[in-house]
């Protein structure tokens, strides 16, 4: 918007004090080459003709329809807050995290800095077979000391530093052919020093024919898997040929396929989880599409930790927007919000939880694409001359509210990188935002 229209000015509503989103929170802290989109965001917020404002809480501190009346357009981008739930017995035991809050913990995210899950397990199973499941899968798994080197948070170390866990699966009801991650993704975790990958041949009995006329990542994925199936201890390049090391490798992950959850086991005294039992399936169609739809047989499977890893959702935010609760987006056509003319839609409340930055990138320009074409063709009614930031700073402050500016934001980073640095890390994330606003004498 910036780029393109010399007279826009664009102000941001966050609801943390920090910003940067799924970026600062998401994304694994051993994957700091992602994260730097981040200075490209920098950029853009230190124009004169953008401002940010932390600490506000839209649908609450201010409504949509208060921005309306101030703002000549409004962008709703904020994102999907919750989690899909498993809707099984003992999903609410001790010992069950959703991948949200348990990926929040380790990143820091405010809300979840409480969590203290409960390692003390050999065995986890993390339902999904996405880029989030093998992140998690990842961090319980890598050697402290490549944790030690990001900005992973000073207590999710200390937890981790007294983990038993040891052997992970990540179990998906379909097969192979349709997991959601990527080789990227699923290179690096074969590769993770001192974890052996446990793949089981048999799954990958004639792929290599059914991927022949696939697209090029799926085939190099599926043939990627098999190439680890097939693999023998002692056979990775550059691996130390003691094979009784090797045998002994103090750490396992894998892939099971075709297993949909059906109940999370108790301990005798019901509290917290064991097991999981599961409904082995057998697939309906095929590519992306397959379905999945249980023989009748089951297995159960023994673990104190269950992650569930099986999708993101958006919730309503205010009243006055339109909100398809099936979906879980907002009804819109290239990012105008249906029926509501002035207001737009980005990223995953546009058009679901599905896509890496690159995409959720991608999408922002489109929806800036309509903002740009509605203001040439005289949708937007730019008659009234709004106030923006004026007319909603009266109604915060009669509210109790104050928000946080973009060098109130440059403050806290300052303090993170000094603890960081202090530590040997990059940064050391302060995760109460009392103590952020504490900092910045707010």
């Amino acid at each position: 918007l910036l780029q393109h229209h010399g007279g826009a000015q664009v102000d941001i509503y966050e609801k943390l004090p920090v910003p940067f989103g799924l970026v600062r929170f998401g994304v694994a802290p051993d994957h700091p080459e992602v994260k730097n989109v981040i200075n490209t965001f920098t950029q853009t917020a230190r124009s004169e003709r953008c401002a940010y404002y932390g600490n506000v809480t839209v649908g609450r501190d201010v409504t949509v329809p208060e921005l309306q009346q101030a703002y000549h357009a409004v962008v709703l981008s904020y994102g999907a807050e919750d989690n899909r739930v498993l809707g099984i017995p003992g999903e609410n035991l001790s010992g069950v995290y959703s991948a949200r809050a348990f990926v929040g913990w380790y990143n820091g995210l405010p809300e979840n800095r409480d969590l203290k899950p409960d390692l003390s397990c050999e065995t986890a199973l993390i339902l999904g077979h996405g880029n989030v499941a093998l992140d998690i899968a990842r961090i319980l798994l890598s050697p402290l000391q490549l944790l030690r080197k990001t900005d992973i948070t000073d207590s999710s170390l200390a937890a981790l530093a007294c983990s038993k866990v040891k052997r992970v699966w990540l179990v998906g009801r379909r097969g192979p052919l349709q997991v959601a991650l990527t080789i990227k993704e699923l290179r690096e975790m074969i590769n993770l020093p001192g974890a052996r990958a446990v793949l089981n041949p048999a799954d990958f009995t004639g792929l290599e024919n059914a991927v022949k006329d696939a697209p090029r990542p799926r085939k190099r994925l599926t043939e990627l898997m098999i190439k680890t199936a097939l693999e023998k201890p002692g056979e990775k390049p550059g691996e130390v040929q003691a094979v009784a090391g090797q045998a002994a490798a103090p750490r396992e992950w894998g892939l099971k396929f075709q297993r949909s959850p059906q109940e999370v086991l108790p301990t005798p005294d019901g509290r917290k989880a064991r097991g999981i039992r599961m409904a082995l399936t057998r697939l309906e169609g095929s590519g992306d599409s397959a379905r999945a739809i249980p023989t009748g047989d089951v297995e159960e499977l023994e673990c104190g930790l269950v992650l569930s890893s099986i999708g993101y959702r958006s919730l309503p935010l205010d009243p006055a927007v339109p909100f398809d609760t099936q979906r879980g987006i907002i009804p819109n056509s290239s990012g105008r919000v249906k029926g509501v003319p002035g207001l737009y839609c980005s990223g995953w409340v546009k058009r679901g939880p599905t896509g890496v930055i690159i995409t959720t990138m991608n999408d922002s320009f489109d929806t800036a694409q309509s903002v740009l074409e509605d203001l040439q063709g005289g949708v937007l009614d730019m008659s009234p001359s709004r106030e923006g930031f004026g007319a909603v700073e009266s109604i915060l402050r009669s509210r109790g509210v104050r928000p946080v500016s973009f060098s109130d934001w440059e403050k806290i980073d300052a303090a993170e990188v000094a603890r960081g640095k202090a530590a040997g890390k990059p940064r050391e994330k302060i995760v109460d935002p009392a103590e952020m606003l504490r900092l910045i004498g707010h």
